[in-house]
Order: C-alpha cells, then sequence, then structure tokens
C-alpha cells in the first residue's frame, strides 16, 4: 500500500467520493459534446482533481465508500474512482476487483480505462506490461486502452495486438498504431480493411488516414460516416481529411440533396475550416433539421462566439413555432439565427 490508514471525518470522506466520481462522469460526457469545450473541461478537472487529493489524504479509509457508492449506482463516474484509488494505493485485490467490475460494464469500461488515462504512465506500467501479454482477452483490452490514453508504443507487441483474435482487441491497436503513425505495420491495416468486424474496419481505415493513405481509407470512412453509429462523427472528420478539398466538397453536395444525410454535410462543412460560409450556416440555422449540425459547424469555425450565451437557446418562443413543432416543443440547445447574424455583423464576418 502507498498509503497508510487515517483518522477520517466520514461526511467529508463521502462528499469527495460522490464528487469525485460526478467530476469524472461529467468531463467525459462533456468531451462528447460536439464540438467539446475544452475550457470548460479543464475547470471540471480542476474540482476533480481537488476532490481526488482529498482522498489521497483519506487513503484506505475511503474505501467503504467508494464501495457503497458503486453498489449504489454502478456508472462509470463510480467505476473511474475505485480503479483510480486501487491503482493509487497499489492494492492488488481491489485490481483484480475493479477488473471484474470493468469485464461486466455495458460501456467497454470507460470509467477504468479513464482511470488509466488518469495515472502517469510510470504507475501503470508495471499493470500494462502483464496485462498485454496475457491469455485474458479483456485484459489485453485494458492494456492496449492504456497504451492508446498515454500514446506509449508498444513495439514488437502493437504488431501482433493489431491482429489479435478479440476485436475489441484489434480495433484499439489500430487506433494506437495510427496515433504513432507506425508504418511498418500498413500491411496489417490494409489488411483489416476486410476485417469481420465493423469497428476494426473503421480504425483500420482511419489509421491508414493518418499515414496519409486516403485513397485507401476513404470508402470505410464515409460508410461510417453516413452510417450515424457512435464513430460517424469521427470518421466524417477524418474522411474529410482523406481527400482533395474539391473531392470532399462535392460529396457532401451529393449529401446536402438527400433529407437523411443532409444534417452530416452541414455539419461536415464546418470542419473544412472556411469561416466565409457563416451566412450560408445562418440560413441552415432557420431550419430545425439542420439547426443542431449548423450550431455545431458554427461552434467549431468561430469558438470565440462561446463567451456570448444568449446565441444558443432552448426556448421554443425565441427559436420560433417550426421549432416548436419539429421537436414537440422541447428542443435542444440550438443557434437563433437572427442573434449569429447580428453577432457576425459586430465582429465583421
Amino acid at each position: 500500500m502507498r498509503s497508510q490508514q487515517h483518522r477520517i471525518v466520514s461526511h467529508v470522506v463521502r462528499q469527495h467520493v460522490e464528487q469525485a466520481a460526478f467530476f469524472w462522469a461529467q468531463r467525459d460526457t462533456l468531451l462528447e459534446d460536439d464540438p467539446p469545450d475544452l475550457d470548460v473541461v479543464a475547470g471540471v478537472d480542476k474540482r476533480l482533481e481537488a476532490n481526488l487529493d482529498g482522498l489521497r489524504i483519506a487513503g484506505p479509509s475511503a474505501w467503504p465508500f467508494i464501495v457503497a457508492a458503486y453498489e449504489d449506482f454502478p456508472e462509470k463516474g463510480e467505476l473511474f474512482l475505485f480503479g483510480w484509488m486501487a491503482i493509487e494505493l497499489n492494492d492488488s485485490r481491489r485490481i483484480a476487483e475493479v477488473v471484474e467490475l470493468g469485464r461486466h460494464s455495458e460501456d467497454d469500461a470507460c470509467g477504468l480505462v479513464g482511470a488509466l488515462a488518469w495515472h502517469q504512465p510510470a504507475i501503470i506500467a508495471p499493470l500494462v506490461r502483464d496485462w498485454v501479454g496475457t491469455p485474458d482477452a479483456f485484459k489485453r483490452y485494458l492494456g492496449v486502452s492504456a497504451c492508446n490514453e498515454h500514446l506509449v508504443d508498444a513495439k514488437q507487441m502493437l504488431g501482433r495486438l493489431v491482429r489479435d483474435p478479440d476485436a475489441r482487441v484489434r480495433a484499439t491497436s489500430l487506433r494506437l498504431a495510427g496515433k504513432l503513425e507506425r508504418a511498418d505495420l500498413v500491411n496489417e491495416l490494409v489488411a483489416s480493411l476486410k476485417d469481420a468486424d465493423e469497428h476494426v474496419r473503421f480504425w483500420a481505415a482511419w489509421a491508414l488516414n493518418e499515414f496519409g493513405s486516403g485513397d485507401l481509407a476513404s470508402p470505410e470512412l464515409r460508410k461510417v460516416a453516413v452510417g450515424g453509429g457512435p464513430d460517424a462523427l469521427t470518421a466524417l472528420r477524418a474522411a474529410v481529411r482523406a481527400a482533395p478539398d474539391k473531392d470532399v466538397r462535392a460529396w457532401m453536395g451529393g449529401l446536402l440533396r438527400s433529407p437523411e444525410t443532409a444534417p452530416l454535410a452541414v455539419r461536415g462543412a464546418g470542419m473544412l475550416g472556411d469561416r466565409t460560409i457563416l451566412h450560408w450556416l445562418v440560413h441552415q440555422m432557420r431550419q430545425p433539421a439542420l439547426a443542431a449540425a449548423a450550431g455545431a459547424a458554427f461552434r467549431e469555425l468561430f469558438p470565440e462566439a462561446r463567451k456570448d450565451d444568449t446565441l444558443f437557446s432552448v426556448e421554443p418562443d425565441v427559436l420560433g413555432d417550426a421549432f416548436a413543432q419539429y421537436f414537440d416543443d422541447v428542443p435542444p440547445s440550438l443557434p437563433v439565427a437572427n442573434r449569429v447574424k447580428d453577432w457576425a455583423k459586430d465582429v465583421g464576418q
């Protein structure tokens, strides 16, 4: 153990546990925003770390509260905290326990992977070395996920992992290979474009695009982007980079002609880096079916607009009758076209 038992104030420790789990879950959700506000995430990180400091002081005495929190609410934030504390205290029994909790989670052990990411590489290195070579597929997944979070090159082992029998391990390993630009693995990546698993095919295409092989990657990336699954936005961003600007614009023009794919084209327009499309985006903001995509594109192109919290609204009276009807009176936060238009004039756009 790295920490000794301490006398604690129970309600204070319980509060640290609840808030640490909440803040990590909040940051993870915020990072899924389109696009994420990294300044807000940084503020949450500070609050999270302050609560983790409180648990470092409490040491093993915090365990009853951590276990109770997970039993009451076995979600990603509580799994993060369980994993983080087990690693922080180098508690092998608790580490084994949280691995089993993660094994049975329904979100690819998101919280446990987050705990591995939060710790420094040197702290988790012994675990990762054991896990990447184990016969246990779930532990191999955790090991390569930790490498992926910390951009650690698994060297020769990565060549085996991209061909792993487990699809989740293969997909994560291909993603790591792309991040590291492991060009020596290009043949494995090309072969993985024909994998039976869709996530493996996607990350193989994504990785090839990182190598500059957009010609090979584009068909799969565009297929995933149009498919609308959990990787669609990542695929769209990669597809925008995978082909010449002229080809990408032509593809998006085709997407615009269909109501089903038009939002994808509007969102992709914001990824081109062309701020001259602002007035076109304002026009799209007036259409309920395209407003969310237009708002996300606007925020990506003009991050400074986040400072003006009047530009987006959830109020049907502000957005208009068409939005109230389209969203059944409960619209999400959407851009207010006229306000965005006025903002553009004020800032000289």
